[in-house]
């Protein structure tokens, strides 16, 4: 059964451990490029460098991109009831909080694909 991780380290440590950390990346380039906002993290980027990126491409779309930020994450399908029950008071620990979300739907993904397609 999927059971998400608390937070944006552990999710990244269990998505090296489990061998699928690559798979997420590729799922995060893919969706991306889905909504039009073409990143390419390569697959050597570090998850440290992954969750820096990942926070400053969200923070740039939420402060200069709006409709764009709202498309990516209707493309990622992340909950928007989780969107909802965030503080938007203070645009950087927002942009940290959804790239949580995003990384977590993301994860839910591959973690599922990688579960049932063998």
């Amino acid at each position: 059964m999927f059971v998400a991780p608390i937070n944006t380290d552990l999710l990244l440590a269990e998505a090296e451990g489990d061998n699928l950390y690559l798979k997420l990346v590729e799922q995060l380039n893919k969706d991306f490029n889905l909504a039009n906002e073409a990143v390419d993290f390569p697959l050597s980027t570090s998850p440290t460098e992954l969750k820096l990126q990942l926070h400053e491409k969200i923070y740039r779309l939420i402060q200069y991109k709006f409709a764009e930020y709202l498309n990516l994450l209707y493309i990622i399908d992340v909950s928007e009831d989780e969107i909802k029950k965030l503080d938007g008071s203070d645009l950087v620990v927002l942009a940290e909080q959804v790239s949580f979300l995003i990384l977590k739907r993301e994860w839910q993904k591959v973690w599922f694909r990688n579960k049932y397609s063998n």
